[in-house]
């Protein structure tokens, strides 16, 4: 079901020849990585909050993580990652192809300022086993995003 929303989102922006399935997973920035011969930061994590009762989603790269003070400063709450067991309800994909193509009509969309340092990325396309080559423009078009946001920071 995340595959095939996700294909269709793709299909209205002529995207859909991008997607790339693998017979491995590509759950984690590492796994997709590996499947795809790139390093981690490359891949578009998405990742999905709740600001008060509404889902959004951010897309940074594989190797940042949420800085909770940037985080705070911009939608005024703490960090609260939407758990496992609602992800597939709250955004429309299940853990491990969350991505913001075919994403239920209610969730907001931010990319994060740490994707402008490559010209390609790799978001999943709604399966655990599924990436999108995109170009950043082609992210922007694609993606419904409401702004660039800067929220994340490099592991210690």
């Amino acid at each position: 079901m995340g595959y095939d929303k996700a294909r269709e989102h793709l299909a209205k922006c002529g995207l859909e020849d991008r997607i790339k399935l693998f017979d491995v997973s590509t759950a984690t920035c590492e796994l997709a990585a590996q499947a795809l011969g790139t390093i981690p930061a490359q891949i578009a994590k998405t990742m999905s909050f709740w600001v008060g009762e509404e889902p959004i989603l951010i897309l940074a790269t594989g190797d940042v993580k949420i800085d909770n003070h940037k985080y705070k400063e911009k939608f005024h709450t703490k960090a609260k990652m939407i758990s496992f067991d609602e992800v597939e309800a709250a955004i429309g994909h299940a853990v491990g192809g969350v991505c913001p193509f075919g994403v239920n009509d209610n969730v907001k969309v931010y990319l994060d300022e740490s994707l402008k340092k490559f010209e390609i990325v790799y978001p999943a396309a709604g399966t655990d086993n599924s990436a999108v080559k995109l170009t950043i423009p082609e992210l922007e078009q694609s993606s419904g995003y409401l702004e660039w946001i800067d929220v994340t920071k490099l592991p210690e």
